[in-house]
């Protein structure tokens, strides 16, 4: 049985390595370790500066996961930057919100990790928290806290009990964008997952960093609608069709 491939989307970064110091793709090796224990292959995707490349890239998938990091830039959801939000990420903002509309369009499996929900939730018109507290354990330090899945989710389907999970955010979901449902909560209230419901295929994005921990259901997850897909004649009828317009609303 061939395994689904997941694309995962990157940093674009200065790095050092031997005696060079250039700019570079980056990613945690944490990522892609993940999706292969979940039963995936993983191929890496780096910002594009043509973005109609997303749809065709994303096509050639069975899943894909936007990858956490920094703060999606206010601009994007019609807000002032807060004095603590992090410099913008413009090009990697741009690529992944891309990737996101053509996931979405061609159906094509998504999970969003940290900023990658955030973005997902801006995606669709959503509007994100600037700062809070409590969701890290330090500079540098995952924390770890509970969450509590929404029964009747795909989330809830996946890791149906409360469950303590690595966490590093100061930001997070304000105004749900449409469609979106919250499918998981911290004990403050902060939204720490949420989905498109009612579809078929996963649209799926979670606050914090599974990659991090020990428990592979959420890439599972993502993993089985991958399989599915890349099984299933619509959806490579879907992938050669042309575009479809896309409202994010």
């Amino acid at each position: 049985m061939s395994r689904p491939v997941i694309g995962i989307s990157t940093y674009q970064d200065p790095a050092r390595w031997g005696v060079w110091e250039m700019p570079a793709v980056l990613l945690p090796a944490a990522y892609p370790r993940l999706v292969r224990a979940a039963g995936g292959l993983a191929v890496l995707l780096p910002p594009d500066e043509a973005q109609d490349a997303a749809r065709e890239t994303v096509a050639a998938l069975d899943g894909v996961v936007i990858a956490g990091g920094a703060d999606v830039e206010p601009s994007r959801y019609g807000a002032a930057p807060d004095p603590r939000t992090g410099p913008p990420a413009r090009e990697r903002d741009a690529w992944e919100l891309a990737l996101i509309e053509a996931a979405i369009e061609l159906h094509v499996p998504l999970l969003g990790i940290c900023r990658g929900m955030q973005l997902l939730n801006v995606a669709l018109g959503g509007t994100l928290h600037q700062h809070l507290d409590g969701h890290t354990g330090g500079l540098a330090v995952f924390g770890g806290h509970p969450v509590t899945p929404v029964p009747g989710t795909a989330y809830a389907a996946a890791v149906p009990e409360p469950a303590t999970v690595p966490a590093y955010h100061h930001q997070a979901v304000d105004r749900l964008g449409a469609g979106l449902v919250a499918s998981a909560h911290a004990p403050d209230g902060t939204v720490e997952a949420l989905e498109l419901p009612d579809r078929d295929s996963l649209v799926l994005g979670v606050q914090w960093h599974p990659e991090m921990g020990d428990d592979p259901r959420v890439m599972a997850a993502l993993v089985r609608a991958a399989r599915h897909r890349s099984r299933t004649p619509a959806a490579v009828a879907g992938a050669a069709a042309g575009p479809a317009e896309y409202a994010a609303g």
